[in-house]
């Protein structure tokens, strides 16, 4: 009988822990999201969904892709461009070359909005911004680069043609001569503070995002002006060509570029007068008959002298006269 009310006590003391342990669960399961977080403690990053989806600018203007994460922790932001698949940044940091990217994140804030200076068309497309949870989160935002209208558009004709004062200028030679594999740095200097500069190889704007790589611009405001620098590392001969440094309202500049295979004379990196003087091929081979003839001189006048000199000798007296 002891036995018995023994088994019995331990039986309902297993079901009022296996009812216990059916209520927790249900109010878990009835718990919000937010609330099931602080229950077990943890809270997981989230986007702030409060900023357009689809974003649309003219092109030179700057563009804000904006995202606005709670909850970040010790997680990592990162911006990708969707078409093709190019991590831009992660956090504060800038994983391109194309410098007109940057991260605007004020200190203690929750935004990580992606900022493109001087936006262009081919920027157009689909960015997210990623959180690396587990599984990764991301927010996809589209951006549309309308095509800018004429400058004459915007302001009158008498401006126009008072924006032609304003022009940029290339710093060094106009007529650059580099070896294939190596480094071609171009640039231009305006004499405003221009909003925007592009930089042209023939007819073609200079693609940060081409497959061919390594090309890298650099735009400087400085007290008098803006200052442009293009690098184009490993450099091909299809690299030769003209580039056109382009600002906004300023009459644009042009510097000439030869991708050369092998060792070339040291004046022929200058790009100078000098330099066009000894690269000429006409110039060469008149240089070359000059001086053959000049050797050609030499030799007949030693030959004429020492014929003189032989005569001379054989005219003298073999004898003093008495």
């Amino acid at each position: 009988m002891i036995s018995l009310t023994a088994n019995t006590i331990r039986l309902q003391s297993f079901l009022c822990l296996v009812l216990h342990i059916n209520i927790v669960f249900y109010h878990i399961s009835a718990t919000p999201q937010s609330s099931l977080n602080e229950f077990m403690g943890t809270e997981r990053p989230y986007f702030d969904d409060v900023n357009p989806r689809n974003i649309s600018t003219v092109a030179d203007e700057p563009a804000i892709l904006r995202c606005r994460v709670k909850n970040k922790g010790n997680r990592t932001v990162s911006w990708m461009r969707k078409r093709d698949l190019h991590i831009l940044t992660t956090n504060i940091y800038t994983y391109t070359g194309d410098q007109r990217f940057s991260v605007v994140h004020p200190p203690g804030s929750d935004d990580w909005d992606l900022k493109i200076e001087y936006a262009q068309q081919r920027d157009s497309g689909i960015y997210e911004c990623q959180v690396n949870t587990e599984p990764k989160i991301n927010l996809a935002v589209s951006l549309v680069v309308n095509a800018e209208a004429d400058i004459r558009d915007k302001i009158t004709e008498a401006q126009y043609y008072d924006a032609k004062a304003a022009r940029a200028k290339i710093l060094g030679s106009t007529e650059i001569h580099v070896k294939r594999d190596s480094t071609i740095a171009l640039a231009c200097s305006v004499n405003i503070h221009a909003s925007s500069v592009s930089w042209y190889h023939g007819s073609s704007v200079v693609d940060f995002d081409s497959q061919r790589g390594g090309i890298s611009l650099e735009t400087e405001k400085t007290d008098v002006g803006t200052t442009s620098r293009l690098m184009l590392t490993r450099a091909s001969l299809r690299d030769s060509g003209n580039y056109t440094c382009a600002p906004i309202g300023a009459v644009p500049a042009s510097v000439r570029v030869h991708v050369l295979t092998g060792e070339q004379p040291a004046a022929m990196q200058t790009g100078t007068a000098d330099s066009v003087f000894i690269e000429s091929p006409a110039y060469l081979i008149i240089a070359a008959v000059f001086i053959a003839a000049w050797n050609q001189y030499l030799i007949i006048s030693q030959t004429t002298s020492s014929y003189a000199n032989c005569n001379l000798y054989q005219r003298r007296p073999k004898f003093p006269l008495m």
